[in-house]
Formats: C-alpha cells, structure tokens, sequence
C-alpha cells in the first residue's frame, strides 16, 4: 500500500491531526487527485529590494517576487511511489504563476521538500503536531548548480516554517509559511486558508 511521506514521518501521531487534515496529509488514492482552492492573505515580501534575487527563483517554479494581498490560489496533489506531488497555482494581478514541489520521507522520521524545476532547492523539514495542527520546521537547505546538490552552510542557511490548521468556525484549512534568514529577518511569507476535496484525476 502506498503511504504519504508525512504518514511515514508521523507514524503513530497522525491520529493527532485534525480529522480534516488527516485527510489533505494521507496518500492520495490512484487515479484521483486533491484539491484545495482559496485565498492567500498575503503572498511574498515588502522587501523589495530583494525582488531581482526572488526573480531568479520565480523563473524555476519556486517563489513568485510580489507583495500581494488576496491572491486566489489552486492546490492539486497527487501521491506517486509514496512521494507527494504539488501544483500550486498562485492567479496573481500580473497572470497565473505555478509552483511545483514535490515531498518524500527519510529515514529519520523527517521529510525533504523539492521545490521549483528541476528540484532547485531542497529543504529537510522536522515533522511536528501541535494541537491538532502539522507543523514543519526546516533543518537543513540545499541549492541544485548542476548535477551537484550544495547544502546551505547552517549559520547562512534560511528557516523554513510550515503551520497547517483546520478552522473548525470557517470549515477551511489555514495554511502559513514563513522564510527567514540570518541578519536579516523574514525575506519570505504567504499565508491564506482553503478548501479541499479528492476528486477523481482528469
């Protein structure tokens, strides 16, 4: 049977989820898809100074460079050999913008999220529930130059923070993450919440 890699990682403590995100965190069945549509409340950095880097990145499929506040978004997960594949579509006021992830559990009851094409970055993600909640805390950063895969050294590298939630009052999942770096505080945030149900795939 094919697991998520956050089922792998949780092992007995995905009771602990929130019955909703059981769901959104458990494998996708074959031949269906998730999915989620919504509403950031925000999406990227003020910072924008930072934007012409960010715009490296936007290019690969990673982060798009904005500041913008009540972005519709579209989620769709599919489940492929126990790793878990994201299409995350952002319909900024500039046009459509797609983010492509793709997750897998280690061996250490963690999980490793590749971001972007063709997996640009990789961040190794401590999983924890907290109050019903998933919460992902990153533990290491890795950049692709080639066929070389180069960890972020520690004291450089950004914190990556990932809080999942269900809103019981609203019936909707909350996502919010945030991206900081060392000397220089946050460089990176989207936060928003959705809905999601598992159709059957296209």
């Amino acid at each position: 049977m094919i697991s998520s890699p956050y089922a792998r990682a949780l092992a007995d403590r995905l009771d602990e989820l929130h019955p909703r995100l059981r769901t959104y965190f458990r494998a996708v069945p074959d031949g269906h898809a998730g999915v989620g549509e919504g509403v950031f409340d925000r999406v990227g950095t003020p910072r924008r100074w930072l934007w012409p880097i960010i715009t490296v990145l936007e290019r690969r499929a990673v982060v798009p460079a904005c500041w913008e506040h009540n972005v519709p978004f579209r989620v769709e997960n599919i489940t492929v050999a126990s790793r878990a594949i994201g299409r995350r579509e952002f319909r900024l006021p500039s046009g459509s913008w797609v983010m492509h992830d793709a997750v897998a559990a280690t061996r250490h009851g963690r999980v490793v999220d590749e971001i972007g094409e063709p997996g640009l970055i990789a961040a190794c993600l401590d999983v924890d529930v907290q109050d019903g909640a998933l919460v992902m805390t990153s533990r290491a950063v890795g950049i692709r130059l080639g066929s070389l895969r180069l960890r972020v050294p520690r004291p450089l590298a950004p914190v990556v923070r990932v809080r999942e939630r269900f809103d019981d009052d609203t019936d909707r999942q909350r996502v919010e993450l945030t991206i900081d770096a060392p000397f220089i505080g946050r460089v990176y945030e989207y936060a928003g919440s959705f809905r999601y149900r598992i159709e059957e795939a296209a």
